[in-house]
């Protein structure tokens, strides 16, 4: 087995090789003079099973051709069998047509990682590169983040009269997962604008008032959403407010917006 990183977050592929006691396998992967992605592969790795690991994060169109560039170069290569490691998947919230002209991106970059053409017939051997796992039209495993979010909130936590608060009604199920594991009620952000030109009116469904409330959420750009959810809370008689998201994009101005509730923390 070979673990193999890009640019995205090599820290993190660190840590995960000397916590498996592998050496990262060696690799350049750099620029042309016109910025075009250039990979080289200083190992041999035919009948591997390469792991990689790369997020498509910020700048998310480079990474992800770092990436593309790569499981190019280790199928030709011969490696056995590619596996990627996408802690953060660029695109992942174009998942479905919100307009009439507007596309699936998360389904078009699926694509290109898992087929380097389309044939002319179905085949399953085209899957590829490697006929890896990745998402979508190949074997795909998920990396929950439960795990660790609910070792933290036991240890950090404990003995106070906890409340794990949904964001929005998209993340109830998610929520109410970590909430039977701690033990704690659920609480749920009610989000909705009653006309054009006037702001997000927000009711909370629970009971909040004297509890330490928990946000869970797995995104979080401007964190906007994020703030008014922790405003709302403390309006509605919180006794604190503290957040756990698994992407912490925070673009812009989003980690001063965090700043700004009061008594509230967050935790990426």
């Amino acid at each position: 087995m070979k673990i193999l990183t890009c640019n995205s977050n090599r820290p993190l592929a660190e840590a995960i090789s000397a916590y498996l006691g592998l050496s990262l396998t060696r690799a350049s992967v750099r620029r042309f003079s016109d910025m075009e992605v250039f990979v080289e592969i200083h190992e041999n790795v035919r009948g591997e099973d390469v792991f990689v690991v790369q997020s498509t994060s910020y700048p998310a169109n480079d990474h992800l051709m770092e990436l593309l560039v790569t499981l190019d170069a280790l199928r030709r290569a011969s490696a056995r069998r590619i596996t990627a490691v996408i802690p953060y998947y660029g695109y992942a919230r174009q998942d479905r047509k919100t307009g009439s002209r507007t596309p699936i991106s998360a389904k078009l970059v699926a694509n290109m990682i898992t087929h380097r053409r389309r044939p002319s017939r179905p085949d399953p051997r085209s899957a590829c590169p490697g006929r890896s796992r990745v998402f979508f039209d190949i074997p795909t495993d998920n990396l929950y983040a439960e795990p660790v979010l609910v070792k933290d909130i036991q240890e950090n936590h404990s003995g106070q009269d906890l409340v794990m608060v949904s964001p929005d009604v998209g993340g109830v199920f998610r929520t109410r997962q970590i909430a039977r594991r701690v033990d704690a009620d659920l609480a749920i952000i009610d989000k909705r604008r009653e006309r054009a030109g006037v702001s997000e009116v927000m009711n909370i469904i629970g009971d909040v008032a004297g509890r330490r409330c928990i946000l869970v959420d797995d995104i979080v750009d401007s964190a906007g959403t994020l703030c008014n959810a922790a405003e709302a809370l403390m309006d509605n008689g919180a006794e604190g407010v503290y957040a756990y998201v698994t992407h912490g994009v925070l673009s812009g101005g989003a980690v001063a917006r965090g700043r700004r509730p009061r008594r509230s923390r967050c935790w990426c």
